[in-house]
């Protein structure tokens, strides 16, 4: 069994492995319901779970939560989100631009989901912010959702967790700087976007959200409803991905493809 990869919220981001998993123990935000606490070691490789290619496909992917997958936003017009709005599989990621491992699978793991998955419409990532480290993290979320105001969120996402980009702070003349890497073309609007009470409240919003799930770690994801916690393998979120996919549409199809 592979163990997590994750920053955990707090101040320190010296192990590869958070020492608290990824829990629901609260109401979940957009459906108002407890479902307890529960433990996702059930997401890891080798877990039990029934294989994608199964037939007879009819129950959810072990660990998945019907009430989570109803968080996926699905707005055609986010900026912060990638993939066909109607997309059979929704992953959510929770991430902050200082956390390492949130880096490392932005880097390693996520271009070849969206290879995979994302360009051959199965997959759709949504993004939120979920910064811990304190004020710079804050100030880079908000400075990600005003580029995204100008479509450049994703290149600001790719330029920000650049190999080395993190070392060199977020400052307010760095993020200005990783602005116009992004191709933000009005910088002085992204200036006030950044600063502005409507960047505070999104990014307040989709941490609220996070906190409500009981997430303690960067990065977090759901999947279909389904949480994975850290910079997992590729192979751990293609299983996932794949499971999600065909579980949807086994129920889609209905019983022996009566479309039921």
């Amino acid at each position: 069994m592979s163990k997590s990869q994750g920053t955990p919220a707090s101040k320190s981001n010296k192990s590869k492995t958070s020492k608290k998993p990824f829990v629901i123990g609260a109401a979940v935000v957009a459906a108002a319901v407890v479902l307890g606490v529960a433990s996702y070691q059930a997401t890891s490789p080798g877990s039990g779970t029934k294989s994608a290619a199964s037939s007879d496909a009819v129950e959810p992917p072990a660990g998945t939560f019907p009430e989570l997958e109803k968080l996926a936003r699905r707005d055609g017009k986010d900026p912060l989100a990638q993939g066909r709005a109607d997309a059979p599989v929704v992953m959510i990621e929770y991430a902050d631009f200082k956390c390492s491992y949130c880096g490392k699978f932005a880097r390693d793991t996520e271009p070849a989901l969206v290879k995979k998955y994302v360009d051959a419409g199965t997959l759709r990532i949504e993004w939120r912010n979920m910064p811990i480290f304190g004020a710079e993290s804050e100030a880079a979320a908000r400075a990600a959702w005003a580029a995204g105001q100008q479509g450049r969120f994703w290149q600001f996402h790719t330029a920000a967790y650049a190999k080395g980009a993190k070392e060199k702070g977020f400052g307010k003349d760095r993020l200005r700087e990783l602005a116009q890497q992004a191709g933000v073309t009005d910088l002085d609007r992204f200036v006030r976007d950044a600063d502005g009470d409507a960047a505070k409240a999104a990014v307040k919003k989709d941490q609220d959200e996070a906190y409500a799930l009981g997430a303690t770690s960067t990065p977090s994801f759901v999947v279909n409803g389904r949480p994975l916690a850290g910079a997992q393998p590729l192979d751990t979120f293609a299983q996932a991905i794949d499971e999600a996919a065909a579980y949807k549409a086994a129920r889609t199809a209905g019983p022996k493809g009566t479309g039921k």
